[in-house]
């Protein structure tokens, strides 16, 4: 008469800051999914919300391996024909650095209803100042 016991949803969601200064770009990006997805917590459980909410400052002074800030390529289209852009990621790192570790870190989130939710946990900031003071976020070290 053994039954499966579902887990409850905990609604004890932390903040984290986390400083990506001079980090790896991937380094940093699968320390923010675990985070996100809750694998940091003895209550993991892959089909639910268990994650905390991820913030990420200096996100311009990202770094990246061997020569890919020339080599790395990002692509977006615009859905007319020969509307592809491409841009290196030195081109988008001066233009929206915030993109670079939101790119990264969505295509480590699971694709889905649950992936979408837990992106929107993610704040990434350019600089070292962000709004969300109010939530006393703990400093994540990597």
């Amino acid at each position: 008469m053994n039954k499966t016991q579902s887990p409850s949803l905990n609604t004890n969601s932390h903040w984290y800051v986390i400083d990506a200064k001079n980090q790896t770009l991937g380094r940093i990006s699968t320390h923010i999914s675990n985070i996100l997805r809750g694998k940091n917590k003895p209550s993991y459980t892959p089909y639910l919300d268990t994650g905390d909410y991820v913030i990420v400052i200096n996100s311009a002074h990202v770094s990246v391996s061997g020569n890919k800030t020339n080599q790395k390529l990002y692509r977006r289209h615009s859905g007319q024909p020969g509307g592809l852009k491409v841009e290196t990621f030195d081109q988008l790192q001066t233009r929206l650095p915030n993109r670079i570790i939101e790119k990264s870190v969505k295509g480590m989130l699971p694709k889905g209803p649950l992936g979408r939710k837990l992106f929107t946990k993610l704040k990434v900031y350019s600089g070292p100042i962000h709004p969300h003071v109010a939530q006393k976020p703990q400093e994540y070290i990597v």
